[in-house]
């Protein structure tokens, strides 16, 4: 199973979306190993004093595909869910300033916290799903699939074009462009698509 995301997905005003299309994709891995499945998350605070959220879209794919053609993309989907990114900041600033890998601060265990999964079949426009996340009890991050910069079908044709895709793998479709910050231990985390709660966890 691969568990891929792409970064900087979502804009606040659809007008800069054509713009931002220009730019270039950045696709990111985690291991399965980070996988946290409806389950409540332990703080890695034996590594990392600044860890930072971020509430995404999680797509799974359904059948194998190499080179898939963005006309087609869309029926590789099986099912969706929401997950949430998670990013040791401090391990990941010190590896970029001295231009190292920074897979230890994306892909610890419990970097990346999911749900359980619903049939595509469930949204029948995947322009317009809602998804939202609540931090004790307050909203932190909301957003539309309209406000995405590369759809699901730009991200699955992208990275078909260098990797096959395969039935089970996971791709974290972005975050909202606003509203990501820092999570503490004990901290109450939900996550909605459209209103219904898909995940409910707490950092422990």
């Amino acid at each position: 199973m691969k568990v891929l995301g792409i970064g900087s997905n979502y804009v606040t005003d659809l007008n800069d979306i054509e713009e931002k299309k220009k730019g270039k994709k950045f696709i990111f891995s985690k291991p399965e190993t980070a996988l946290a499945v409806n389950c409540d998350v332990a703080y890695p605070h034996k590594i990392t004093n600044e860890l930072i959220y971020e509430v995404e879209l999680v797509i799974k794919i359904g059948k194998t595909g190499k080179n898939i053609a963005k006309e087609d993309a869309n029926s590789y989907i099986s099912e969706i869910g929401v997950g949430i990114d998670y990013t040791a900041k401090d391990i990941f600033n010190k590896a970029r300033e001295n231009n190292h890998p920074w897979e230890f601060a994306k892909g610890f265990d419990g970097a990346a916290p999911i749900s359980s999964f619903k049939s595509i079949t469930n949204y029948p426009n995947l322009a317009n799903i809602n998804f939202s996340l609540h931090i004790n009890g307050e909203e932190k991050q909301k957003s539309n699939t309209a406000y995405m910069i590369h759809d699901f079908a730009d991200i699955i044709c992208f990275i078909s074009e260098y990797m096959t895709l395969k039935p089970g793998d996971l791709i974290f479709t972005g975050t909202p462009a606003v509203g990501k910050g820092e999570i503490f231990k004990n901290d109450h985390l939900q996550c909605f698509i459209e209103d219904e709660l898909f995940l409910d966890f707490k950092m422990i």
